[in-house]
């Protein structure tokens, strides 16, 4: 299909997927509201500095959805909605736990997720300037995670048993959490066509390298995502099973080389599916999840109620059973559903997408979401081994907020109507 010639019948099929934006945005202003109310009113007194910040942050949705349908004639934003709903939910959860200064800090970094989002969905646009960056990109990657593992070696040392935190004044980035944008970008460029076997050996290489670096940095849930991701965009690209089979088989021999010849790396695992014989020691965390996340019931004890908040972490890794404690299961349901429809988005845009690119870094961008989700909420409650990964949108931290703003500008890219004013679609 000729990349500015869109059908009328794919926008007639397009068109019954528009949902009435300011609709949405007031459901959402009226959940948000409500869900803050606590926090602001907490002990009987108000707490005009959070309700400033969540006025600020409502404006901010109003303002964003407006201005970038009046500059570029857009009208759908499901998918910035549903960012919206994540963020404000993690907001709510921050300011909630560690106070009006931390939820600034977290709110500052959603509008630099935004803005990172705008200026790479307008970069994603074509293909071309796409193709040309993407080899210095994938060295830049690979010497700016190597060279933050040798700098947070020498200078600044393990945090929780891992060296992927560069801590600068108080000010602290996770160089991993950049680097999964440049793991899709490249991925997806460097397969969009495969001219030569060099071209799949160059990507094999690097992301071995991102993988290899991970590992020398024990952040192994991020490494786990990395290769996952990998897994996508070859068989997206490839369809061949049983290449996909005989790399998950020399992953499997790689991690039990590595588990043989340095056992520390096991230590992280050893509580995995024996929490309740350490209940106050390597299980403390999952009992206490388990334990508190079934007592919020259907609608939850309310912002501000909970006991998990009291356990180390409850903002980040163990965001989600703080939601189920304290906003309810129904709310924690919801956020699940809300993730799978981004799946389902990336899926319907990349079938119609104008090229592989679009396809490939639209359903590797949402499986890496949704991995990452997995590992999330299944190591938490001990169906998987507890990687220490965040919940996308919703954990405290900004450099996770940001990649993820990211991550969605590769699925909004695969879907026509993100660019009306190329594809002629009003």
């Amino acid at each position: 299909m000729n990349n500015n010639k869109i059908t009328v019948r794919d926008k007639a099929r397009r068109k019954y997927k528009y949902v009435d934006r300011s609709l949405i945005l007031f459901l959402l202003t009226s959940f948000q509201v409500i869900t803050f109310t606590p926090v602001i009113f907490h002990g009987g007194e108000v707490n005009f500095m959070v309700a400033a910040l969540l006025l600020g942050y409502i404006l901010f949705e109003w303002l964003y959805v407006s201005i970038t349908h009046s500059i570029t004639k857009r009208i759908n934003f499901e998918l910035e909605l549903i960012a919206f709903f994540l963020s404000g939910i993690g907001l709510c959860v921050t300011a909630s736990v560690e106070g009006y200064e931390a939820m600034l800090k977290q709110l500052i970094t959603v509008l630099c997720g935004v803005i990172v989002y705008t200026a790479l969905l307008w970069f994603l646009k074509d293909v071309k300037r796409v193709m040309a960056v993407r080899t210095p990109l994938a060295v830049f990657s690979l010497l700016f995670l190597a060279g933050s593992f040798v700098f947070i070696r020498q200078f600044v040392g393990a945090i929780n048993g891992a060296y992927n935190w560069i801590v600068i004044k108080g000010i602290s980035v996770q160089p991993s959490e950049f680097v999964k944008i440049a793991f899709i970008f490249v991925g997806a460029a460097s397969l969009d066509k495969l001219l030569t076997a060099k071209n799949i050996y160059l990507y094999i290489l690097f992301s071995m390298g991102c993988i290899g670096v991970l590992f020398l940095m024990k952040d192994f849930g991020t490494a786990l995502i990395f290769f996952f991701t990998f897994i996508v965009i070859s068989f997206m690209r490839s369809g061949d099973i049983r290449t996909i089979l005989f790399l998950c088989v020399a992953a499997l021999i790689g991690a039990m080389l590595i588990v043989y010849f340095r056992p520390h790396v096991t230590a992280r695992f050893e509580a995995y599916r024996h929490i309740w014989e350490d209940v106050y020691g390597r299980g403390y965390q999952q009992t206490r999840v388990l334990i508190y996340a079934v007592s919020g019931g259907l609608f939850g004890l309310g912002v501000g109620n909970g006991a998990l908040r009291n356990v180390y972490a409850s903002t980040t890794d163990l965001v989600f059973g703080l939601i189920c404690e304290e906003f309810g299961v129904l709310t924690a349901i919801i956020i699940v559903v809300a993730f799978a429809c981004i799946a389902i988005y990336a899926l319907l845009s990349s079938r119609s997408a104008p090229s592989s690119f679009y396809s490939i870094a639209a359903c590797s961008a949402s499986a890496m979401l949704l991995f990452q989700i997995c590992l999330n909420i299944f190591g938490i409650t001990d169906i998987l081994p507890l990687t220490g990964v965040t919940l996308p949108f919703i954990s405290q931290g900004g450099s996770s907020m940001i990649s993820c703003w990211a991550l969605f500008a590769f699925i909004k890219a695969a879907d026509v109507r993100a660019y009306p004013k190329i594809y002629k679609i009003v």
